[in-house]
């Protein structure tokens, strides 16, 4: 599993998750949310820290105009510099899009960064499609499970297998029949099974497929032996 950064003054923490088990990973960002105190950002100092080999992406990253807890265009400078710095090393993007989708869909198509994946994906089908059509991958939580998320269950009806990947965005949105719990590991089962019944999948077909894709997107990490 991938465990992601948000703000560069707590990336030793997360660092120390990875580092503590064998089969954890993670991200070195700052979430749009903390773009304001990152606004000087460059790509230089998110490279140097994607330098320890735990460290196999680059975000949280992208906007949200719906909080707007940091102004939009610094939100803007703080997504190219991850952008430049994936780029560099050539590690996938975490990203977030609240709100934002047209600008996220234009500044990806302006830099062309390589692939990355759409983190806790709650947008339309014009940002899925247009990140499909560069590359990207799909991730899916706990939203999937929603009453009223209606049009994202007929998005992941149409998500191509082999760029879908499932997660918990902890401790946030727990899956039904979990809502209002925090979030946990245990609780992507429930959220890996819905998506499975919307596909027609069984769900040990979906865990297969969509632990290969995590390993194809984030290839600095190393699949288990078997």
């Amino acid at each position: 599993m991938l465990t992601i950064g948000t703000r560069l003054d707590e990336f030793a923490e997360v660092l120390a998750i990875a580092e503590a088990h064998d089969g954890i990973w993670c991200s070195v960002g700052a979430h749009p949310h903390e773009a304001k105190d990152h606004a000087m950002l460059a790509p230089q100092e998110l490279v140097a820290r994607a330098v320890h080999p735990k460290v196999v992406g680059i975000g949280e990253t992208g906007l949200d105009f719906h909080y707007d807890l940091s102004p939009r265009d610094i939100q803007e400078r703080v997504f190219r510099a991850h952008i430049g710095a994936s780029r560099e090393t050539g590690l996938p993007l975490v990203i977030h899009a609240r709100e934002a989708d047209r600008e996220v869909a234009r500044i990806l198509e302006e830099e062309r960064p390589p692939p990355g994946v759409m983190h806790c994906f709650s947008s339309g089908r014009g940002l899925a499609e247009a990140a499909l059509g560069l590359g990207f991958y799909i991730s899916i939580s706990g939203i999937v499970t929603f009453r009223n998320a209606t049009d994202l269950r007929a998005i992941v009806r149409d998500l191509p297998l082999d760029r879908l990947l499932v997660e918990t965005d902890a401790p946030y949105l727990a899956p039904v029949p979990y809502r209002g719990k925090r979030n946990e590991p245990a609780f992507i089962a429930a959220t890996a099974a819905a998506i499975a019944e919307l596909k027609g999948l069984e769900l040990q077909h979906l865990a297969e497929m969509t632990s290969a894709n995590f390993f194809r997107l984030f290839s600095k990490a190393s699949a288990p032996a078997r």
